[in-house]
């Protein structure tokens, strides 16, 4: 299948998303503990996760469910099935007590917790028992106990808590998808879970960042064939933006590098809760950010080369955010500190301005405004937000139709 992106307003044809499930039940016990906002009602986040599924699919959509990837196949492919089973092995860990003097263990002994045995017992599970050990990373610790089998075991795990939130793990621009590096350590898996599951369908991956750097993809919007934005502050860094740059990975003329270099405030972790592109020429902006009085101002560096031969260079450096975009066309609808932090700013554009909100408040003042000229639709997503996202967080939109959508308003 294509992958890629152009401008956030084209036609949204493919969104992959992750439904809450078992990793999010674990991450429900200590919120905190899991990078969430506040405590989770699970069922009801479950259900209105489900509706933004229904809501995609009802545009076109074709959507698809991280755990619907990784089960895809298993049970007529045997392909399917071992690389699965292979993904599951990584993610299952064997290991002695501390207490145990393995000198003392004969060879029957220790091999209970070898690589054959681990892969004897992954071979006769159900697709579904695979998924959950993805997504949930046991350690199991086995000591000998003298009685019944010969030994007891205790259970930890490093459950995969912010799985659902999959803007995060990659960007995807023009050129592709760019595997991300999560500045969290409790959320570097999702990145090799999500690059098994674009591989599985046959998505084009064109990079992946390095080990020096970070990049999440909440900070990332296309703009067109000519710009793109990339914020950096508190999650991904310039390390990652010059790593893109030399790799030709985001694919436009111009790249416009937003720093928050004054805030860096976990209620606006990423550019995309402080920003947003809701048309051709329209954004979301924080009014609290803009203007080169703000205490929390975003300035711009911007990177351009003259052609695809040439290597980027920096054009113009620290420009005030709103005064950049408006010089790039766009028209400004500011939103309030209050609507910014009940996730205003974190729509969802399924294109052509047709918008997705979690904010009603923020929803009525963007229709209300005359430069706005689309749609949009409200979602209740408390029990999602609780977990620090919104409807752009929850969704990663791996390919958009350049293909600007046919009207029917002059038909005769």
């Amino acid at each position: 299948m294509e992958a890629g992106q152009e401008h956030e307003d084209d036609l949204a044809q493919i969104a992959i998303v992750s439904s809450p499930g078992l990793p999010k039940m674990m991450g429900s016990l200590h919120p905190a503990g899991s990078l969430y906002e506040k405590p989770v009602n699970l069922r009801l986040a479950v259900e209105q996760h489900h509706a933004l599924r229904r809501l995609l699919s009802s545009h076109g959509i074709k959507v698809y469910d991280v755990h619907d990837i990784l089960l895809k196949d298993t049970e007529r492919s045997v392909s399917a099935r071992v690389a699965l089973e292979k993904l599951a092995a990584r993610c299952l860990t064997y290991q002695f007590s501390t207490d145990v003097d393995r000198a003392r263990l004969d060879d029957s002994e220790r091999s209970f917790i070898a690589d054959s045995y681990k892969e004897k017992v992954l071979e006769v599970m159900a697709p579904e028992q695979l998924a959950d050990i993805v997504k949930t990373n046991p350690v199991v610790t086995i000591e000998p106990s003298g009685r019944d089998t010969g030994f007891t075991a205790s259970y930890a795990f490093k459950p995969l808590t912010n799985l659902m939130f999959t803007r995060d793990q990659q960007v995807t621009t023009r050129r592709g998808i760019v595997m991300a590096r999560l500045r969290s350590e409790q959320r570097r898996r999702e990145v090799d879970v999500m690059q098994f599951c674009f591989e599985k369908l046959k998505l084009k991956i064109i990079g992946r960042i390095p080990e020096n750097a970070f990049l999440e993809g909440g900070d990332f919007f296309p703009a067109g064939d000519d710009l793109c934005f990339i914020g950096i502050g508190l999650r991904s860094n310039l390390e990652a933006v010059h790593y893109m740059l030399e790799h030709d990975l985001f694919g436009t003329r111009r790249v416009a590098v937003v720093k928050d270099m004054l805030d860096q405030s976990q209620d606006r972790m990423h550019l995309d809760c402080v920003f947003n592109i809701i048309g051709r020429k329209t954004v979301l902006m924080l009014a609290d950010i803009i203007g080169s009085q703000s205490p929390i101002r975003r300035m711009v560096d911007e990177y351009a080369r003259e052609s695809e031969q040439d290597a980027y260079r920096l054009v113009r450096r620290d420009v005030e955010f709103g005064a950049y975009v408006e010089d790039q066309g766009f028209e400004i609808i500011p939103l309030s500190l209050a609507d910014q932090m009940a996730y205003g700013c974190n729509v969802l554009n399924l294109g052509a301005s047709h918008i997705v909100s979690v904010c009603s408040s923020a929803a009525r003042k963007i229709v209300a405004d005359d430069r706005f000229t689309g749609n949009v639709e409200y979602l209740d997503f408390s029990q999602c937000t609780a977990m620090y996202g919104a409807a752009h967080c929850a969704t990663q939109i791996v390919y958009r139709s350049r293909v600007p959508p046919i009207s029917l308003d002059h038909e005769h």
